[in-house]
């Protein structure tokens, strides 16, 4: 186990220990003894949360109840492969799945998971008193139908966010050379012509000075859907292009010639900002996945990136990962002008605000005792060694408890951001079409990264190719 979750688990033993009331052991107790014996199987992504919740908060769960819960880690595609095929074939495998918070649609539109919010409505006694949903932020407002209902109990949110190098941008050396070569003065960019300008300064800093160091991060795998996401989710958003270019209002228009954005000029704009950035960052960019980009920064080969939550907090702290702690900084990514006026309209966002949940397939053999693990896990008391050891927040009082308190400062306000900016962000945009059309479109962006199609070209059919997949589907008339 990772150092930080041994912490983790012990103190949250400790606090659980010293906190909790005769009522609430009493509850779990009670709660579980008709289901003790029972095994609960889930599947989910390997990520910081996710392996909390099966070393720390599992093994926790079984001493007060007598449930036992197995919970498989895997990677993102397996994952995703596994939980959906199970439910597709009604087989009853996993009686929780990971419910990533651009999915969700989808599984819905397929009444694949069991309402949260009427089952324990219907079912009283299945009611944790120390569980109640008005606890979670608004994340929690992706999981819930079009009544209100909710389906997946949020166990990780966070932002995508623009990570530097603290130490090189105050280095008194690299300041000067910055600018003697731009004139400029060396501080995180807010737009993308300062963002390219400093990649395309340190790349060259780099190279001139023999160091392993390149100007940037690129989530540009040739072949795997985190750069389909990367361009869609984090890079089209900060020049304007919101929803992938689709235009729900206006019969799902992908083209510009039908009323879409997809092809427009920001969205190629954005592709040949984001190519070359590409271009001039590390040799493994065009291998990297949310996961590589990580490892790259925590390395120490970057001097600024867009990083996902998940993993900037213990690449910031987390001395037996990361060779850079203590010396990032954090921002908001760069921006075209007029696109966080947007943001703070609620016309647009200028990133993606990402995270998961854990649902119950209806096709669970066990869904009572898997509620009771999901209620367990989205209490309040839970919250704040989760948030510590996993850079997550899902409860809006983990913000206040001290030790997250404790923890914002030493990773310079990271938690203050997720709180005071998470606004300007947001999920993916809500089409139960969401897998099918990134599966449609995929292969012509893989093209395009390995320089088969041109950029523009390669939006056209992508475009095309979207307005296709949404015809074929019934979505455009």
């Amino acid at each position: 186990m990772h150092y930080a979750l041994k912490a983790s688990a012990l103190a949250l033993t400790l606090g659980l220990a010293t906190t909790a009331s005769p009522a609430w052991a009493d509850f779990w107790s009670d709660a579980g003894a008709k289901y003790k014996g029972v095994t609960l199987h889930g599947v989910t992504e390997s990520t910081p949360p996710s392996n909390y919740i099966k070393n720390v908060l599992a093994p926790e769960f079984e001493k007060k109840t007598g449930i036992k819960v197995e919970i498989e880690t895997t990677s993102w595609d397996q994952m995703y492969d596994k939980a959906i095929k199970d439910m597709e074939a009604k087989t009853g495998i996993y009686d929780m799945v990971y419910i990533e918070q651009d999915i969700i649609y989808s599984y819905l539109a397929r009444n694949f998971l069991v309402d949260i919010t009427k089952t324990l409505k219907d079912q009283p006694d299945l009611k944790a008193p120390t569980y109640d949903d008005a606890n979670f932020t608004s994340f929690a407002d992706y999981f819930k139908d079009a009544n209100g209902d909710l389906f997946g109990t949020p166990m990780e949110a966070f932002l995508k966010t623009y990570l530097y190098r603290k130490d090189l941008f105050d280095d008194p050396k690299i300041k000067e050379a910055f600018k003697k070569e731009t004139g400029k003065d060396l501080k995180p960019a807010t737009t993308h012509e300062e963002y390219t300008q400093i990649a395309e300064f340190f790349t060259k800093y780099g190279k001139d000075n023999g160091m392993e160091l390149w100007g940037t991060t690129a989530q540009a795998h040739t072949g795997h859907p985190a750069s389909w996401y990367e361009f869609f989710e984090s890079i089209v958003p900060t020049f304007g292009v919101y929803n992938w270019g689709i235009d729900a209002k206006n019969n799902y228009a992908a083209t510009v010639e039908h009323g879409g954005t997809m092809n427009g000029d920001k969205a190629k704009a954005a592709l040949k900002y984001w190519l070359h950035l590409r271009d001039i960052a590390p040799p493994e960019s065009t291998q990297s996945t949310w996961t590589e980009t990580a490892t790259t920064f925590a390395a120490g080969r970057v001097a600024q990136g867009l990083i996902y939550g998940e993993n900037a907090a213990w690449i910031a702290s987390d001395e037996a990962q990361s060779k850079v702690v203590g010396k990032v900084g954090f921002a908001l990514p760069p921006l075209e002008p007029g696109v966080l006026d947007d943001a703070k309209a609620g016309k647009g966002y200028i990133g993606y605000y990402d995270g998961g949940a854990f649902g119950v397939p209806i096709t669970s053999k066990n869904k009572e005792a898997s509620l009771l693990f999901l209620e367990f896990i989205g209490q309040n008391e839970v919250q704040p060694d989760w948030a510590i050891a996993a850079p997550r927040i899902t409860n809006k009082a983990t913000f206040d408890d001290p030790k997250v308190k404790e923890m914002d400062t030493k990773l310079g306000g990271f938690y203050t951001m997720l709180k005071d900016e998470g606004k300007l962000f947001a999920g993916a945009p809500p089409y139960p079409f969401h897998a099918q059309v990134r599966e449609a479109t995929a292969p012509i962006f893989y093209d395009i990264l390995t320089g088969k199609i041109a950029p523009d070209e390669g939006l056209d059919q992508m475009a095309a190719k979207a307005e296709e997949e949404l015809t074929s589907l019934g979505y455009r008339k």
